[in-house]
């Protein structure tokens, strides 16, 4: 075990996040806590954590790609991943495996090369295909008993900059990702 951040890590998932070069990301219960809130007139509000995106532009510094593939349509996931600088958003669909395939050969990267990260059921066939699959802490129970890693943050709330960070320490780039110098 080794002493993360925010909890131990088990050697291997340190050894299977020191591969990744490509982040896929759910954004329901991962970006956000999963909660919609709706207005008296329709309009849709979601509330998304800044270290979250600071982790996201953090691993793009590093040289570590970021997608989203989620089952819903919203403009604001298309606003938010847009302003964090996410080329590949991928909404309204159904069969994550498909633009998971996609991605692949757009970055050109193996299964080993990729990690997701997600919540909920229609996360697992993605979850179960890549190097690393990780559920937050909040996720589904059959979904974290089927992920290699748990993070100990909920979605919404730190989970993904939990993952970004465990992905820049284990290629030793977290310090230069986050302008430091030791």
């Amino acid at each position: 075990m080794r002493e993360g951040l925010y909890g131990p890590i088990a050697e291997d998932i340190w050894h299977k996040a020191s591969q990744i070069k490509l982040l896929i990301c759910d954004v329901d219960g991962v970006f956000s806590d999963g909660r919609i809130y709706l207005g008296n007139q329709g309009e849709e509000l979601k509330a998304f954590h800044t270290r979250d995106g600071y982790g996201v532009k953090a691993l793009q510094g590093a040289g570590i790609a970021v997608a989203v593939i989620t089952g819903r349509n919203s403009t604001i996931v298309q606003n938010r991943m847009t302003a964090l600088g996410v080329k590949h958003i991928y909404q309204g669909i159904d069969d994550k495996f498909v633009p998971y395939k996609e991605l692949l050969s757009l970055y050109n990267v193996s299964p080993a090369e990729v990690a997701y990260i997600g919540d909920d059921m229609v996360d697992l066939p993605v979850m179960k295909a890549v190097g690393l699959g990780v559920c937050v802490a909040d996720g589904h129970p059959f979904v974290a008993s089927n992920a290699d890693m748990l993070t100990y943050l909920p979605g919404g709330r730190g989970a993904l900059r939990e993952l970004a960070d465990l992905l820049l320490m284990s290629q030793d780039k977290f310090d230069s990702a986050h302008g430091m110098s030791v």
